[in-house]
């Protein structure tokens, strides 16, 4: 046994200290960034937050909502093996990601990314899965995961990986770290992987834990190159779910509901995941706006005119301890 004793932190451990600024706008801020990638050597310019790949909101009338904006959809698995038709517009803004079995099927999707995607990225066969897809796409640009040390984030970009998904247990719909025991707070899982992906000239995404505009704010800013967001894209039109006494439900893919819909149980695995009723809010567009408003926003507290620069313009200052902490950059 051994005990790590560093301090470790969530999205709710820190605020950003605000600095001066010659800014007079958040107009004046570009959100937009330009990434190529490691072994695809492609290029793709967008705003970089992406609907996670779950039923409720991995729908193609969300993809409609986000491509408006330049955002990235992640479909539903199931439309991975059965409707994929139904996302051939907007190809540059679309990663499918599947599991170990759909290398085949992800081979043959024509969009900007493809990914695996699954719940433990720490398994030899999920780096030896990586390693496949990449021989068998080497054009691809592959997203893998999910992790949240530097160690295996490195281990995947070598196996093939152009971009690292990070998360294990953050989001508001997963019951793993309840379940398990395993899990690591997500910022400092963003910080360390992120650290550890552009040493190798590589990428990750900030999976999950982010209830507002702010918690995305504070993932960009401790390095990450693309947020995937869930919980906050839940209760909309554009979702697969339906609006009863003012609710929509929304659950984890690792849920009885989702294993229920898919066919997956099994003798051996039970649920990791939950499924919870969240408020309708109607169309998706308003809270789109209101994400990358307070995105801006942050950026003029901190000097920062273009999302690019944001991480170097960042002070995390620890707000739930005893004594408050500032670190980062100043």
């Amino acid at each position: 046994m051994l005990i790590n004793e560093e301090v470790k932190l969530d999205y709710s451990d820190v605020l950003i200290r605000p600095k001066r600024s010659t800014m007079s706008s958040r107009g004046e801020v570009n959100l937009e960034r330009t990434h190529r990638f490691l072994w695809s050597k492609k290029k793709w310019k967008g705003i970089p937050i992406m609907s996670a790949n779950m039923d409720t909101v991995g729908t193609p009338a969300m993809h409609k909502a986000l491509s408006k904006y330049n955002l990235i959809t992640c479909p539903a698995r199931h439309y991975l093996k059965k409707d994929s038709e139904d996302f051939n517009d907007g190809q540059e803004n679309i990663c499918w990601f599947g599991g170990i079995d759909d290398i085949s099927k992800l081979s043959k999707v024509s969009s900007a990314f493809i990914g695996l995607d699954v719940a433990n990225g720490y398994t030899i066969k999920f780096v030896d899965a990586v390693k496949q897809l990449r021989e068998k796409c080497p054009k691809a640009t592959i997203a893998a995961g999910n992790v949240v040390t530097a160690d295996m984030t490195q281990e995947l970009i070598l196996a093939g990986a152009d971009i690292v998904k990070v998360g294990i247990g953050p989001g508001s719909v997963c019951t793993t770290r309840i379940k398990t025991g395993i899990g690591y707070p997500q910022l400092s899982a963003v910080i360390e992987c992120a650290d550890a992906a552009h040493g190798l000239g590589a990428h990750i995404i900030a999976d999950g834990g982010c209830t507002s505009s702010g918690d995305i704010v504070k993932a960009f800013a401790g390095g990450a190159d693309f947020v995937m967001i869930g919980g906050m894209l839940a209760g909309h039109d554009e979702c697969d779910g339906i609006v009863e006494d003012g609710v929509m439900k929304f659950y984890g893919m690792a849920s009885e509901s989702a294993m229920s819909r898919h066919g997956n149980h099994n003798d051996y695995r039970g649920t990791e995941g939950k499924l919870v009723e969240v408020n309708y809010r109607g169309k998706a567009d308003d809270t789109i706006k209101d994400i990358l408003s307070g995105i801006r926003s942050a950026c003029t507290y901190v000097g920062a005119n273009r999302l690019k620069t944001l991480s170097k313009c960042t002070t995390f200052v620890r707000v739930n301890n005893t004594h408050n902490t500032i670190f980062g950059n100043s």
